[in-house]
């Protein structure tokens, strides 16, 4: 194992007299009206813990990730690894688009015409059949049930982390930006609250809570303050959650200063209708912006719910409060919206001379798991399966493939992609993003609450996960 670079490290728990123990961890408060969560503003000055890794190499191919999350798991056998017989309606119109891909152009126009920029994962494999189970293990690479799971930092938070070292002092916005994600969101875990998620709702309006309602006298209240009581607030003399609450007071006033990050967060009738004028597709809006602004954010994680198709998931009709998770209306969000994101990312130029913003920002949609294969049930629709398929991106990735092979009717895998592995797993996932941001993903911290140290994924310094690299090209 070798040493790697110095982290910040999580501040020590107390009890502050504000919000009492675990101010660090959770965070601070939420502005009122807008979902805007402020906990990331708590910054711990405290030193660093060192922490060791297996001396990989990672591909340094991406330097933003958007993560499009499809909770409620879709069909993989109606949409990424497309498995046609007498169920499948022929409005789906499968098209052939060489290397044996089939896709489902008429479900799909718009990313029908995107094949070549997008690769399929069609060998993953789900731990629990359990939607809120699940749900996390994606997002924290790891089983959630076990000793450590509550505490466990996201994906997301991860990279916040490891992203902090880097930030200049016009990065005022959160690194991780979490869209539409109204439930289901896991945060910081044990990390520092700077690595918290600001989750928002996109709307036109953008985040009025960035205007504070005193105007101008905030100038003098804000002096006021530092004048009282400078000398606890530097120092440490309180300890360190007064510490960190000085701050949230510093790094929330330095937003208030900086009204112009709300444009980013703004948008158009007409913004909106390219993208569909649907909410999820107001998400995609809001990413692409946040990371063509360079103001800090380089993590988004975008929801789309309504997958969850035990019932008619063929009908044009079909009521997701009733469990019935329509195909048509889902992938019709999906469809528009993403293909118009990469179309904008395409557009819009990169941090490094020469690439694009979609060179650089590396794209992953997924749900949880998959849904059973062949016909429908009896209701019309597909139940809970372990096996499940993910897209991938942009970021460096290499379009127009499919890793990995399911049968005839995708009930089992007959090839994993990866030589000495017979699944690929929502850790491999994790592997892959970490890797494509340049981020060692065998990293295990010494600074986790139990004292038995914190890997960024589980298992995967031993080996037994990795990055998929097939997908690299």
């Amino acid at each position: 194992m070798t040493e790697k670079t110095l982290l910040p490290s999580l501040p020590v728990r107390g009890v502050t007299p504000v919000t009492g123990a675990d101010l660090s961890r959770r965070g601070f408060l939420r502005l009122g009206g807008s979902g805007l969560v402020a906990s990331w503003f708590l910054n711990s000055p405290a030193a660093a813990w060192a922490a060791t890794s297996a001396a990989v190499t990672p591909k340094g191919t991406a330097r933003n990730v958007i993560f499009i999350f499809l909770p409620g798991a879709p069909s993989q056998v109606d949409t990424w690894d497309l498995k046609e017989g007498a169920w499948t309606p022929s409005d789906f119109a499968p098209t052939s688009f060489g290397s044996g891909l089939r896709f489902p152009a008429g479900l799909m126009p718009n990313l029908a015409n995107r094949v070549s920029d997008l690769a399929f994962v069609r060998s993953l494999k789900a731990g629990a059949l359990v939607h809120q189970l699940s749900q996390s293990w994606i997002q924290i690479a790891r089983n959630p049930v076990r000793a450590t799971g509550a505490n466990v930092p996201s994906i997301g938070s991860v990279a916040a982390l490891e992203f902090e070292k880097q930030r200049g002092p016009n990065d005022v916005l959160p690194a991780f930006l979490a869209l539409n994600m109204q439930t289901g969101l896991n945060d910081e875990g044990y990390f520092p609250a700077f690595c918290a998620p600001l989750a928002i709702q996109p709307t036109p309006t953008g985040l009025p809570a960035l205007k504070h309602p005193d105007g101008s006298t905030l100038v003098n209240r804000w002096k006021d303050l530092q004048e009282l009581d400078a000398a606890l607030r530097n120092g440490q003399p309180l300890g360190k959650d007064a510490a960190d609450a000085a701050a949230f007071y510093n790094q929330a006033k330095l937003l208030v200063d900086t009204p112009e990050v709300n444009a980013l967060f703004t948008y158009s009738d007409a913004d909106a209708a390219r993208y569909g004028s649907t909410t999820f597709g107001n998400g995609c809006l809001v990413a692409k912006q946040a990371l063509a602004g360079g103001r800090g954010t380089r993590f988004v994680m975008i929801s789309l719910t309504g997958w969850d198709g035990h019932a008619s998931i063929y009908s044009k009709s079909a009521r997701e409060e009733l469990g019935q998770g329509s195909l048509y209306s889902s992938l019709a969000q999906l469809d528009v919206a993403l293909a118009t994101l990469m179309g904008d990312l395409k557009a819009a130029p990169g941090k490094t001379a020469g690439k694009t913003l979609f060179d650089e920002t590396l794209i992953l949609v997924a749900g949880e798991f998959g849904r059973t294969a062949g016909a429908l049930n009896s209701q019309g629709g597909r139940d809970h399966f372990e096996i499940y398929s993910a897209v991938f991106a942009g970021g460096g990735i290499k379009g127009g493939q499919a890793i990995g092979a399911t049968d005839a009717t995708g009930a089992t895998i007959t090839d994993s992609g990866v030589t000495g592995r017979t699944e690929l797993r929502a850790e491999d996932l994790a592997c892959t993003l970490y890797s494509a941001l340049g981020i060692d993903w065998t990293t295990k911290r010494h600074d986790d609450p139990l004292g038995r140290g914190f890997e960024y994924v589980q298992d995967a310094g031993a080996g037994v996960y990795a990055p998929i690299d097939r997908l690299f090209g």
